[in-house]
């Protein structure tokens, strides 16, 4: 039975949705892409935990319980392909500042037209597919016919294979995505800093303070909420290092340093039909991924003001 409180708490919910159907219409085409795949998609996660046979399907498949997770932990790859994907993300992660510093240097631009050639001219890597990327990349790099092959016989030196190496295949990557996402991660925080009331600026100029204390003392501290949701959001997807680009730029010669959790799923599951096992480890991923999301969002909540829930 449903009591008078709630039935009244129902009745002014059902007139807020009356008055407010337009936006509740605008926001369905969404609702429903999120559910059909987002949500619904999450119930094949059970066939982690079964031995999935595509003949039997997945409820008649027969259940392993832990069974692959045991065989991921106990696979030589394990570790391997855990070394490089932290190693990727710490890595990406350690260049966050940069759009930051960048989105602060390009606010300082008088020149209105400057400004925005500028702007446009660092967001257009951004639109660039990430295969043409990777083909730039081994092009430029080639010891043979590419850039840096032609500068070292400039010089009379033999150019090093830098796309052969795994060492340098994580500045590879990290340094590419630099140079393609920093003019475009970095709107985020201009439109942070657009929103700073002009007075605060004259105020400071007439106590005289100078161009760096103005960013030190009112830039950045407008940016702080803003860095903080998308620090968050960072970590939480400390371990999806991008499949793609990874996956274009893998060699033989560099597979020690480039094989990570996503393109070894993919060669486990869709190469090797082992269907079961991929959904595991990329299970193990996710889980990874939310706890992490979820302990530094309660970090960010117990010491700033600033948390995404």
């Amino acid at each position: 039975m449903i009591n008078r409180s709630s039935k009244a708490h129902l009745q002014r919910y059902m007139l807020r949705i009356g008055k407010n159907w337009g936006l509740y219409l605008l926001l369905l085409p969404a609702v429903t892409l999120l559910l059909c795949f987002t949500y619904k998609p999450m119930y094949g996660v059970i066939i982690a935990f079964k031995d999935f046979k595509p003949a039997l399907g997945i409820m008649e498949s027969p259940w392993v319980g832990l069974k692959y997770f045991e065989k991921f932990f106990q696979s030589y790859q394990f570790w391997i392909t855990i070394k490089n994907t932290v190693l990727i993300s710490l890595y990406s992660f350690a260049m966050f500042p940069i759009p930051i510093i960048f989105a602060i240097l390009v606010n300082q631009l008088r020149a209105n037209r400057y400004k925005r050639v500028f702007q446009t001219i660092t967001y257009m890597p951004h639109f660039i597919s990430t295969i043409v990327i990777a083909g730039l990349m081994m092009i430029l790099l080639s010891p043979g016919n590419g850039l840096m092959g032609n500068l070292f016989r400039l010089f009379g030196a033999e150019a090093p294979n830098v796309m052969g190496s795994a060492s340098l295949f994580s500045s590879i990557y990290v340094w590419s995505d630099v140079w393609q996402h920093t003019g475009w991660d970095s709107i985020i925080y201009l439109a942070a800093l657009s929103a700073v009331s002009p007075s605060l600026y004259e105020a400071a100029t007439v106590d005289g303070a100078t161009r760096w204390q103005k960013i030190w003392y009112i830039d950045i501290p407008m940016l702080i909420p803003t860095i903080v949701t998308l620090l968050i959001l960072r970590v939480g997807g400390l371990l999806g290092v991008g499949f793609e680009k990874a996956y274009l730029l893998q060699n033989n010669l560099n597979i020690s340093g480039s094989e990570v959790i996503s393109t070894y799923v993919y060669k486990i599951g869709l190469l090797s039909s082992q269907y079961s096992f991929s959904a595991a480890i990329n299970l193990f991923n996710t889980l990874i991924n939310f706890a992490l999301l979820i302990l530094v969002n309660q970090i960010a909540k117990k010491y700033s003001e600033n948390s995404l829930w």
